[in-house]
């Protein structure tokens, strides 16, 4: 496998997710009678958040970083920059451009520089460090080469890793929960609210996810390790604390820590690591079984009205594109896991038996 393919396949998988967040909902398209660019060269807005302005530099950071480690080593770190730079901003370019057909977006000058200035600082920082970090003998390569399971599989194993710790940062979701489409179907709660049964079915579901991404990740490497799992989960709690203090107002970094949530910690930790005893084959059995019951529960359980009581998520600029962006992959992570499981389980049996390295 090139040296270049993994970051090719995230700044593919990465233009896609920012390509949703800012087409999202994709209805309405229609022509405004302005003229196409006439945002190019619009003033200054009068009413002007800043908030806006450093979220849309920091969403482009990574994909000019991402994109300097796939374009060819020997272009040289000056060309690495201007040429991650340059596809980055044609991307927004792009996208700025086909919101005006969209009644619910407004194309700006300043957002295309935003991004445009992100993309610039995360290709200088890759331009001396991005090849060595995903060079076929670099830092990244020899830990994936050490732990996780080799070509394709591999690589589309740590991107779903990467959605799932994205889907954490829906701040009005449950923790660790995802798979919930009842708002996509246009589907009510089966069960009326009682706190009992939302504590007990928060619990559950916390618990069954809990071992169904832990097992998840367990699949996809090569051998049995307990810290990788660990900074897993604790990276998945942070990123549910970051949107909970970031996304609400009043900001509440522990909103997510709810009676159910900390039940279900306490049954989901030692039920994963005595899971993590188990062959190998019964680990992968049991990730998709979680995984299944994980997202029944979620579909099942009440909608608890005092769930958000005392904050409201926050209403405004950017942060609307990415929350319909974290929604929609929230909405369909435990399925193309599921998915990937059984493909892993059919082109990648071999690795179950424990007996062979690959």
């Amino acid at each position: 496998m090139s040296p270049h393919d993994l970051p090719r396949k995230l700044a593919i998988a990465y233009a896609i997710l920012v390509a949703y967040a800012c087409l999202h909902p994709f209805s309405g398209w229609r022509e405004s009678g302005l003229p196409l660019f006439d945002y190019l060269w619009a003033p200054w807005p009068k009413y002007f958040m800043v908030e806006d302005l450093v979220f849309n530099i920091l969403g482009y950071i990574p994909l000019g970083f991402i994109l300097a480690a796939a374009l060819p080593q020997h272009w040289g770190k000056l060309r690495l920059i201007v040429g991650a730079t340059l596809l980055a901003t044609l991307l927004s370019f792009s996208l700025e451009t086909l919101q005006h057909y969209l009644p619910s977006r407004i194309s700006s000058n300043i957002d295309l520089g935003a991004n445009a200035t992100g993309a610039l600082i995360g290709a200088t920082l890759a331009a001396p460090w991005g090849h060595a970090l995903f060079a076929r003998h670099g830092g990244l390569s020899r830990w994936r080469t050490r732990f996780i399971i080799g070509g394709h599989t591999g690589d589309a194993g740590l991107i779903l890793i990467g959605l799932w710790l994205l889907t954490q940062l829906t701040p009005d979701n449950l923790l660790f929960g995802s798979g919930d489409i009842r708002n996509l179907l246009g589907i009510a709660p089966p069960l009326p609210f009682k706190p009992e049964r939302f504590i007990g079915f928060e619990a559950a579901l916390t618990a069954s996810f809990l071992i169904a991404i832990g097992l998840f990740a367990r699949c996809m490497m090569r051998e049995t390790r307990h810290e990788p799992l660990i900074v897993l989960i604790l990276l998945g709690i942070g990123a549910k604390t970051l949107a909970a203090a970031s996304f609400f107002t009043p900001t509440d970094p522990w909103a997510w820590l709810t009676p159910g949530a900390l039940r279900g910690l306490g049954i989901g930790l030692p039920l994963l690591a005595l899971s993590l005893l188990l062959p190998r084959v019964v680990q992968h059995a049991l990730a998709g079984t979680a995984l299944l019951a994980a997202t029944a529960l979620i579909n099942l359980i009440p909608e608890n009205p005092y769930l958000n009581s005392g904050h409201s998520v926050i209403n405004r600029g950017n942060f609307l594109n990415f929350h319909g962006l974290t929604q929609l992959v929230a909405s369909l992570w435990p399925f193309v896991a599921l998915a990937y499981l059984s493909a892993l389980g059919l082109w990648r049996g071999e690795h179950l038996d424990g007996t062979r390295r690959i």
